[in-house]
């Protein structure tokens, strides 16, 4: 008698790299770098690893790819025209997507990090920047975007899953507001700010002391 063999289940949408790239931001938004692996995507794709390897080479290329993708949007020719644009933009992504604030620190010369960089030098260039000042302009707003973007999102990650964002902050103020006077004078100071601040004006806030400093840097005499 011949034995049959059960059909392997397949998916009926055929496996690419956006699909991947896809699926790698997804785990990526829920465990971390660490909870990327291609055991763990070849699961979630219903496949093998070898079919992941035939898109992606390795890990690495891998984050650079789903940095890349959601970076995107925030890189956008509709959004690059306006430099307050673009640092929000990347902003908000570091902000839904905390792992992206680690990978464009980590690899300066990944694309979407050519990408930033780009689209603020182009930005800073219009201004009328002299060319000898261009780099540390373009190096400060970068470095400013990318690491309060990171910052912002690893406190998010830091406070207890529930924890109402207005309660924490008034806690934080209140421990600010009750610090040594002679040690920390000028903290105790801006406790109230602490509690009212909005994270996204602020960081606007710290572009524009930026901006106008490079402004002045264009202006003759």
């Amino acid at each position: 008698m011949t034995g049959r063999t059960r059909p392997i289940e397949r998916r009926a949408d055929a496996l690419s790299r956006e699909r991947i790239v896809e699926a790698a931001v997804t785990l990526l938004d829920v465990d971390g770098e660490g909870g990327l692996t291609f055991r763990r995507l070849a699961e979630r794709l219903r496949t093998g690893p070898g079919a992941i390897y035939n898109h992606v080479a390795n890990k690495g290329e891998l984050l650079a790819a789903a940095t890349d993708a959601v970076l995107a949007p925030a890189l956008s020719a509709e959004v690059a025209e306006d430099v307050r644009a673009v640092a929000l933009a990347v902003f908000d992504a570091i902000d839904a997507h905390p792992w992206v604030g680690t990978q464009l620190a980590f690899a300066p010369s990944q694309p979407a990090m050519l990408r930033v960089f780009e689209r603020i030098g182009r930005r800073v260039r219009a201004l009328g920047v002299p060319a000898g000042a261009e780099f540390a302009s373009v190096s400060a707003l970068t470095n400013y975007i990318v690491g309060v973007g990171g910052l912002n999102a690893a406190n998010a990650r830091a406070v207890a899953p529930g924890t109402d964002r207005t309660d924490f902050l008034t806690t934080v103020a209140v421990e600010w507001a009750n610090l040594d006077p002679d040690e920390f004078p000028f903290t105790r100071d801006v406790a109230g700010q602490m509690r009212d601040h909005d994270d996204r004006e602020q960081f606007l806030a710290g572009i524009d002391l930026i901006l106008n400093g490079i402004r002045r840097l264009g202006r003759p005499g």
